[in-house]
């Protein structure tokens, strides 16, 4: 079984360096890492097309989503995933993830546990997949593209592809559709990734205001009536998966200070909740 990890670049050098070093250091798996970078003025074509740990791609792209779809499009890989550069995967990641894989030969998409950080790599909080599904992702989404891993059928033979027409949702968008088509997700339970709040996340911007004005406006009217017995839902779920009785734990990442060996970081007391 074999990795294709797509990362969408621009003007993300230094958190870039970080994204390709936990790619790189996983065991016990086949891996490649292409990375799409829109031709980026900050230092990134100094070392990016030189680094032999990825295939690098620099070119102009029309957005993350453009950039993701054209790394799919170039991938070799099984199981396809991407990767943002300011997230990384935690050691053992991908093996885990090819033994789901293996243990679970109907399921299209594995989406798994990940750990929200600041910008120096302290904790933050924890967060747990639920499997999506619909009407309920509607009012509280389940997943995140840090810790999501796709089967290459569902690129190829069911057709799914990026909607480039979004700058930051169009993740949220992917998953409503795969859903509708019947894409079967399953869940993996272990943290696998990081995403480290650096202050200038594309997703927790305020710029995409916009774009989940029109999410709001997409979901059907009585879902947004029944919002409070969805959310009582999802909470109900993260209770079941033990989100609110963690026991201690701790995981390794690269930080910009230490860009070239891991770091562990001790959690004593865990949390599900993520104030932002």
């Amino acid at each position: 079984m074999k990795f294709s990890i797509v990362t969408p670049s621009f003007r993300q050098s230094q958190w870039l360096r970080l994204c390709v070093a936990s790619v790189a250091d996983q065991e016990g798996v086949e891996a490649e890492h292409i990375v799409q970078d829109s031709c980026s003025d900050d230092g990134t074509q100094a070392w990016l097309p030189h680094d032999p740990r990825v295939r690098a791609f620099i070119e102009k792209d029309s957005g993350m989503y453009d950039a993701i779809n054209r790394g799919f499009d170039r991938a070799t890989g099984d199981v396809l995933a991407y990767l943002n550069c300011d997230e990384q995967y935690l050691p053992g990641a991908l093996r885990s993830v090819a033994d789901y894989f293996a243990a679970h030969p109907g399921i299209d998409v594995c989406a798994a546990d990940f750990v929200v950080t600041d910008a120096g790599g302290a904790y933050r909080c924890s967060r747990f997949a639920l499997t999506p599904s619909l009407p309920s992702m509607w009012v509280r989404f389940g997943v995140a593209t840090c810790s999501m891993f796709v089967r290459r059928r569902v690129v190829d033979e069911v057709g799914m592809r990026f909607d480039t027409r979004w700058r930051a949702l169009g993740d949220l968008f992917w998953v409503a559709e795969a859903c509708e088509r019947g894409v079967r997700f399953g869940e993996l339970r272990r943290f696998t990734s990081v995403f480290a709040e650096t202050g200038a996340n594309l997703g927790l911007n305020p710029a995409v205001l916009s774009e989940r004005e029109a999410y709001v406006r997409r979901t059907p009217r009585w879902v947004r009536a029944a919002a409070p017995l969805f959310i009582g839902w999802h909470r109900w779920r993260m209770l079941v998966r033990g989100a609110f009785t963690q026991r201690a734990f701790a995981y390794s990442l690269y930080t910009i200070q230490s860009p070239e060996r891991r770091v562990t970081i001790e959690v004593p007391r865990p949390s599900a909740i993520w104030r932002r």
